[in-house]
């Protein structure tokens, strides 16, 4: 089968557990690759045929997106192009892991999409969902990519269609210690927001892994390093515990090697505000923001020694033999192949309500 494999490149995740699925998928199939965004930290080691600036969040540096930066990055106009230039109809089956270009190209010409992707499984109502409800964040996670069927990745099986989390070959395969440090990551924070915080607690050793900054240095008890795949991946295995933001493949990862974990979701973020609900409902502890008044909480958690078990065994291959071989089994659709180019203005009131509205 040709397989189109579109990939979300805002943040690492996406990409991260990509590198895992890739190698499954080409095992059987004929498989190109798609990348858009630019945000990732993390490099993608397969040829990449299609890559576009799609629509990007961008981070701030006080815990939540910078909006003008991401104004000034995203440009509807050539998303429109993208989207129409994309010849989606060559391929018999489109995978997309919250891809907005492949997706809406597919929506245009009436292609056969799969969502497989934690926002997937986020937009489950099975899901775990923050206290407060969120119409406009509910929106954009159904929106922003359509599909015609979803498969998605959780904390927990919630659903049929929900799978625990692909954990990276790479980090199955380190034996995780504990050198007593704490590892952190929270891109939407400035370097020293982290380290003045931190400062204030329990005089620990601290590894911050840093957006922000190319060059590594120390403050007293406080290592910064920039982002690197390898040294992050090492840094968690021989840590006491992490401190991350409520995305999704870094608590996983975290889980997985048995550590403390403590998750700051990000401002205004819907995703991260249903992963850190799901989170707190299996033991986890939450902090809304990263401030001095968070201290104690903080302090509290580095004296708890509470893990959190959790089983994700490595059924990568058999989750997506089990979805080409249903997604083979239904009809065709017959595809929109006279008219593909949507005009600019029909194409914006296409993708006004999924896309527009996150702004």
């Amino acid at each position: 089968m040709k397989i189109l494999y579109a990939i979300q490149g805002t943040g690492n995740g996406h990409i991260s557990r990509a590198r895992d699925i890739v190698p499954v998928l080409m095992k059987n199939h004929e498989v190109d690759l798609l990348i858009s965004g630019t945000q990732a930290d993390v490099e993608l080691p397969y040829p990449v045929k299609y890559r576009f600036k799609g629509l990007s969040f961008v981070f701030g540096k006080n815990g939540g997106i910078n909006l003008p930066e991401t104004y000034r990055k995203n440009y509807i106009k050539s998303l429109l192009s993208e989207i129409n230039s994309l010849p989606v109809e060559n391929y018999e089956l489109v995978i997309n892991d919250f891809e907005p270009v492949s997706a809406w190209a597919c929506q245009i010409r009436n292609i056969r999409c799969i969502a497989v992707s934690h926002q997937a499984a986020v937009a489950s109502k099975k899901s775990p969902q923050p206290s407060q409800p969120d119409i406009i964040g509910r929106a954009i996670i159904k929106n922003y990519a359509p599909a015609d069927a979803a498969y998605g990745f959780h904390f927990k099986p919630y659903t049929s269609r929900t799978f625990t989390p692909v954990i990276r070959a790479q980090v199955r395969k380190i034996r995780p210690g504990n050198l007593g440090h704490y590892t952190v990551y929270l891109p939407a924070y400035e370097d020293k927001k982290i380290i003045n915080v931190l400062k204030q607690c329990a005089p620990v050793q601290w590894q911050i892994f840093s957006k922000h900054n190319k060059a590594a240095y120390s403050d007293d008890n406080i290592k910064v390093y920039p982002i690197n795949n390898e040294a992050f991946i090492e840094s968690m295995a021989s840590a006491e515990g992490v401190l991350c933001g409520a995305g999704f493949e870094t608590p996983a990862e975290a889980l997985y090697l048995g550590k403390k974990l403590m998750v700051i979701p990000m401002k205004g973020q819907y995703e991260q505000l249903c992963n850190a609900a799901a989170l707190k409902e299996m033991g986890v502890p939450v902090i809304k923001s990263l401030k001095s008044n968070k201290v104690e909480k903080i302090n509290n958690w580095i004296i708890n020694d509470k893990t959190i078990e959790v089983n994700y065994p490595d059924f990568t291959e058999k989750i997506f033999n089990q979805i080409i071989e249903e997604q083979s089994q239904l009809p065709i659709p017959e595809r929109n192949t006279k008219n593909p180019d949507y005009s600019t203005r029909k194409l914006r009131n296409l993708i006004l309500t999924g896309l527009i509205s996150q702004f």
